[in-house]
Formats: C-alpha cells, structure tokens, sequence
C-alpha cells in the first residue's frame, strides 16, 4: 500500500512538473521565455489591428502630403478623325475632301475659397489618424501587460497550491510512520491520505487551466499557434508617491487621447462648415484654355502652319450660385446641421471630461487602498507563517489535528495569495493610471 502510494505521488509530480514548467521533456530551444517588455514587442510587431491601423495611417498621409493637387490643372488631350457625308464648299469633292483630322489640348482649374479650407481639413484628419494610431498602440501595450501580469498571478497561485499540496504528502509520509508505529489509530492515516488525494486533482485542473491560458496569450500576442511559452517576472510593483487626483488632472488631463480625437473631431467639423459656408457666400473662378489644332488637308504636311487652324480659346468665369443663399436652401440646410453636429460633440466632451476626472480620481483612491492593503497583506502574512509553523510542530508531537493544520495553512495560503492579488491591483491600477493620463507616473 505504501509503495503504492509513493509510485502514485512520482507519477503525478511528474505530470504536475510537465504543466507548470512548460513542458519538462520539451527539446532544447523549444520554450519561449518572455518577459513583459517581450511579450509587448511580440504583440506590436504582429497585432492585425495595428497592421490596420498602419495602412490607415499610410493613406491619410499620402493625403496630407498631396493636399496641394487640388491647384493642379485637369490636362486632357484627344485626337479626332472624321469624315463627313457631304462638303458643303466643294460640288466635286474627291474623297480627302470628306476627311478631318482635330486635335486637341485643354486645361481646366476651378479655384475657390474652400479649397484652402479642404487642405486644413485634409491635415487635420492626419492628426486624428495619428491619435487614433497613438491610443491604439498604447491600448495594445496597456492589455498585453495586464494579461501578462494576470497570468503571473495564476501561476502564483498555482505554485501556493503545489507547495500546499507537497506538504500534505510530506503528511502522508508521516501519518505512514506513526501508524506504523502505533502513534496514530488507521483512521488518521486514511483521513491524512484522503486529504492528499482529494487535492491533486484540484491542482491539476489550476495546472491545466493555466497552460490553456498561456496558450491563449502565445496566440494573442502573435506568436505561432505550436508556441510553448513560459513567463519571467514578478509581480512587485513600485510605488508612485504622493498621488494626488487633482494635481494629476490640472497636469495630464490634457494630454488625454479620447479628449484629443473628440476634439479633433469638433476641428474637423469647424472646418466643414467653414468650406460649406465659403462655398455659400463667395465665388468660384474657372480658368479654361484649349488649344485645338483642325488640319485642312490630310494629305497635305500636317506641320505646315498653312495646313491647319486653332479652333481653341482661352476663358475665365466667374460663377456664384445665388440660390445656395437662401435660408431654406439645401446648402444653408447642411451648415446648420453640422452646427448642431458640433453642438452634439461639444456636449460629449463636456461630459467625457466630467467622467475622466471621476476615473481618475477613483483609480487614484484605488492605488492609495491597495498600497495600504499591501502593507496589511505583508504584516497578515508575518503572523499566518508564525501561526503555520507553531501548528505543524503541534502536529507533529500529535496535540493538534489535521483540521486544525489544514485551517492553518489556508490562512498562510490566503494571507500570501492576498498580498499578490493586491499587488497585482496595484500594477493593473497603476497601467490605467498611466494610460488614463497618456503619461508614465514616476518619470521626471
């Protein structure tokens, strides 16, 4: 029975050891050690949304750099050859009578006002562009972190749950000896095996579970699907003196990237309106000049300044639609309504503003709480350890029961798993912070 149990113990530390350590018989090279700024690397280098955001990005610039095109002329050249069914000039027309050749250049530019206020426009949707690529890379960093961290976290747990779990075969081992030694009725020795066994599977499964997760994150992050990953951190956060809310928002607030695309936004529409507008109330000019060569004889030299005529010309207008101008019109329509589209967004900040402020103020009162509780966490776990070791010497000396050194260690367990949840509280807290403000807290 003893040997039994010994061979069951190797058997599943082995396949525990598999799990935690990423594969224990994996080749040489086969493991991908990562640490935090790694797995951020990996994921800006291959994430399809920031591939996206890059052709998007590539496209507004091509826009802004060309802006000025809109003064370019349209060039539009054509060559013609027509026959006519009758020559009105000639009573014997022989058959190159009947043909004509025409050619033809033209060049047109139609000026206006607005166009200036389409080059601001065009800038301006590159800056969005640029926000909008900024706050996606920087969202893209903030949540690879976070599941990093979030995955250190279940490892740890993983690892207070495999030490508790060394410990209840050391109890078996023990309850083995004092049985055989009339110490302990079987009773003890079949509770203290039960116990044991009733927690390998609750270890295997937190085993698994993990290396699902990680699995997932390989995946996320970009790395090939067959990746066998195996995280290097710790979770031990530095603190960030003096937090106060209100310093943080009258210094960062502006520098907010939700805030800066909405307010990009709000130009863009101004703009709008002010093209609208200009388009309204002033005129366009249309400059046109053709050049349009008709050859008399086609048989004759084409070259020959006496074998052809220029039919082109050369005009400038000026044109100014009244109607737009009236109240009703639809022109005047479309200015009001992105008037009230600006209103609308105006509104939107107002309130996008209000609730920054409150994010931050309540990401700042969670950061002082978990540096408190983790202090706390520190001192807890202090007096569980003290309590942990007295139990097991009562144990072993047989005045206190297995219950009682059960309780013991879950405290001790709790008490170590509740300093690193709070630590992790702290880290996760402090990313919002720092995304939230658009800044690294602590950095001069």
């Amino acid at each position: 029975m003893n040997k039994s149990i010994v061979r069951k113990t190797i058997a599943f530390t082995l396949l525990f050891c598999a799990l935690c350590n990423v594969s224990l018989f994996a080749e040489a090279g086969a493991v991908t050690v990562l640490t935090v700024e790694d797995a951020v690397a990996y994921a800006l280098d291959n994430s399809r949304t920031l591939q996206s955001a890059v052709i998007d990005l590539e496209i507004k610039t091509r826009a802004k750099n060309n802006a000025w095109n809109v003064f370019i002329p349209s060039v539009q050249a054509t060559g013609t050859m027509s026959r006519s069914n009758e020559v009105m000039y000639n009573p014997m027309p022989t058959e190159k009578d009947h043909w004509t050749a025409v050619g033809g250049v033209s060049a047109n530019l139609n000026l206006s006002l607005a166009l200036i206020d389409g080059i601001r426009a065009t800038k301006a949707n590159y800056e969005a562009g640029l926000l909008t690529w900024d706050q996606t890379v920087k969202e893209t960093e903030l949540n690879v972190r976070k599941m990093f961290y979030a995955l250190l976290l279940q490892q740890e747990s993983l690892l207070l749950q495999t030490k508790s779990l060394a410990n209840a075969q050391q109890r078996v081992k023990q309850a083995e000896v004092n049985y055989r030694n009339g110490i302990i009725p079987e009773l003890s020795l079949l509770q203290t095996q039960v116990s044991f066994e009733n927690q390998k599977p609750v270890v295997l499964k937190q085993a698994q579970s993990l290396q699902q997760q990680l699995d997932m994150f390989a995946f996320l992050i970009g790395l090939p699907s067959d990746s066998i990953i195996q995280l290097e951190g710790k979770i031990e956060p530095t603190f960030v003196e003096e937090l106060k809310a209100e310093d943080l928002i009258a210094k960062h607030m502006q520098y907010r990237l939700d805030l800066g695309a909405l307010e990009k936004n709000i130009e863009l529409l101004n703009i709008s309106k002010s093209a609208s507008e200009k388009q309204i109330y002033t005129p366009a000019l249309a400059l046109s000049y053709s050049f349009q060569p008709v050859v008399t004889d086609i048989k004759e030299n084409w070259f020959d300044n006496d074998n052809w005529n220029d039919n082109g010309s050369f005009s400038v207008t000026l044109a100014w639609n009244l109607t737009n101008m009236l109240p009703f019109s639809s022109a005047r329509q479309k200015v009001t309504d992105t008037k009230a589209q600006i209103t609308q967004l105006e509104l939107t900040l107002g309130t996008l503003q209000l609730n920054a402020e409150m994010e931050i103020r309540k990401l700042v009162d969670s950061l002082n709480q978990s540096k408190s509780a983790i202090e706390a966490s520190r001192q807890s776990i202090t007096l569980a350890q003290k309590s942990y070791d007295l139990t097991v010497i009562a144990y072993q000396n047989g005045t206190t029961e297995l219950l009682d050194l059960r309780d013991a260690e879950n405290q001790l367990n709790q008490a170590k798993l509740g300093l690193a949840s709070e630590q992790y509280n702290y880290l996760s807290g402090l990313l919002d912070l720092e995304y939230s403000l658009n800044t690294k807290l602590g950095e001069k």
